[in-house]
């Protein structure tokens, strides 16, 4: 359906160079012409139903579990209403985060956000899109003379935007309604397979570090909860018996000289079996201190905070490099008897199998270096520990690259799904003829809504940001 779509007969410039081209038929106008900028304060009324603008668009805050930093004093809010358009207008160069959001029922917001109201005769959801699109683009912060992360409600009032005729809205509405619910469903499905070949993937490996690779071996209880029964002639140790553990260097500002810096690794930077090295931060690592806190070829890092456990080997990608206090650098204390790939894959079991959890889900989770070098794993001898670890290597690749596959169409669905809006909402693209021959669909259920993730160029999924808090 999409491929069949046209321009239109004609078009005429908007003089606006955001807009372009646009049909002949649309009009072309400010956006005074149609919205007003309306802020009424809360005031008392704290009972109201509290909105927020996150990642994913405009949601309900529960009291028990808030998007974002709820006050206690709800006196500086402002009332929202059921299709209203709101913005937020600052910090306008980081295009992670959503700026656009349609209200969805009534409530109030931060007195942070902007409201517009229509006034005028239109479909919101048509605009919305508009809207949407311009932001996408990066259009609001190109307002002016240069860049600029800040705009006001005059400045978003003064730009132009392109009219079509009410019914003509209605149907880029309704297409684009059913164009999203395909992709969507795509998208599910592929967000399935990934979820389940996750889950594949982590039973592969527990079932590995746990028991090896002969099914027929005899065993025996480990005494540890998560690890069960072993083989019999496997050792179970600590792991301060088998490896050094470090934990990296606190960043100190007042004492950056800059005479001795080095680029250092974060806990961000390190995830499961993979290390980001690119735009590394730099401190002071004095040349005393570097056989403590800078990295050789074959250390594992483990993070002790944030995702608890996750970890990666470092393979030498810089000559030098540091680590943060965040990271623990362990080696083997004999590296005849204890490959660290190996441990690589048992911490893996450990965390997804919860070993680490300290039981407070009210704070936030630690792994110290005392936690650390008390946990015990299962060691077998080092030439089985390499079996294991081509086993897992060759398994888990065959899975990996299912999952990056699969990874790279959400990641192009959610581009096709972009660069549609935007040529249907500019007028690029005509789909009258295409709405009329849609059939009659009863809404889709909304799903819970998840952040959209975002992916590196090797179709791993990057750490989602934080959502945005409601005050800004």
């Amino acid at each position: 359906m999409i491929s069949d779509l046209k321009p239109y007969p004609s078009y005429k410039d908007s003089g606006a160079p955001w807009l372009g081209q646009v049909p002949e038929h649309w009009r072309v106008r400010r956006g005074k012409w149609l919205f007003r900028h309306k802020k009424i304060l809360n005031l008392n009324r704290s009972n109201e139903n509290v909105l927020s603008l996150t990642l994913r668009g405009v949601v309900n805050n529960n009291p028990e579990n808030p998007e974002g930093l709820v006050p206690k004093d709800y006196a500086t809010y402002q009332l929202f209403e059921k299709g209203d358009l709101v913005f937020k207008l600052i910090d306008l160069e980081n295009l992670r985060t959503s700026r656009v959001g349609l209200v969805h029922e009534d409530g109030i917001m931060s007195s942070a956000y902007v409201r517009l109201v229509q006034h005028n005769a239109g479909d919101i959801r048509f605009f919305f899109h508009q809207y949407f699109d311009l932001y996408q683009r990066g259009v609001y912060n190109q307002l002016g003379a240069g860049v600029r992360s800040t705009i006001s409600p005059d400045d978003l009032l003064n730009m132009a935007v392109s009219i079509p005729p009410l019914p003509e809205q209605s149907a880029i509405v309704r297409f684009l309604d059913h164009a999203n619910r395909k992709i969507r469903r795509y998208i599910r499905a592929k967000q399935k397979l990934i979820k389940l070949l996750e889950e594949q993937k982590q039973a592969i490996i527990h079932r590995a570090v746990t028991r090896g690779l002969d099914p027929k071996v005899r065993l025996k209880s480990s005494g540890v909860e998560w690890l069960g029964d072993m083989p019999e002639y496997w050792k179970i140790s600590a792991l301060r018996h088998r490896y050094s553990q470090c934990l990296g260097k606190m960043l100190d500002s007042k004492r950056i000289s800059g005479k001795h810096l080095l680029p250092y690794l974060r806990n961000t930077d390190v995830q499961w079996d993979r290390i980001k090295v690119g735009d590394l931060p730099t401190m002071d690592i004095l040349p005393h201190e570097q056989d403590r806190y800078c990295l050789e070829e074959g250390d594992l890092l483990v993070c002790e905070g944030g995702e608890v456990g996750r970890s990666a080997l470092w393979s030498g990608q810089l000559t030098v490099c540091g680590f943060q206090k965040a990271l623990h650098r362990l080696r083997p204390l004999k590296r005849e008897r204890d490959v660290p790939r190996y441990l690589y894959y048992a911490l893996h079991a450990a965390a997804k199998a919860g070993a680490f959890d300290d039981g407070h889900q009210s704070t936030i989770a630690h792994l110290t270096g005392d936690k650390l070098r008390a946990h015990s794993f299962a060691f077998p001898p080092s030439d089985e520990q390499e079996s294991i670890i081509n086993f897992l290597d060759f398994a888990l690749g065959k899975i990996n690259l299912t999952v990056t596959a699969a990874r790279r169409k959400i990641a192009l669905l959610h581009e096709l799904r972009t660069r549609l809006i935007a040529d249907v909402v500019t007028g690029k693209l005509d789909i009258r003829e295409a709405a009329a021959k849609l059939p009659d669909e009863s809404p889709e259920p909304e799903p819970e809504p998840n952040p959209e993730p975002s992916f590196s160029e090797n179709g791993a999924e990057e750490a989602e940001p934080a959502p945005e808090e409601i005050e800004a």
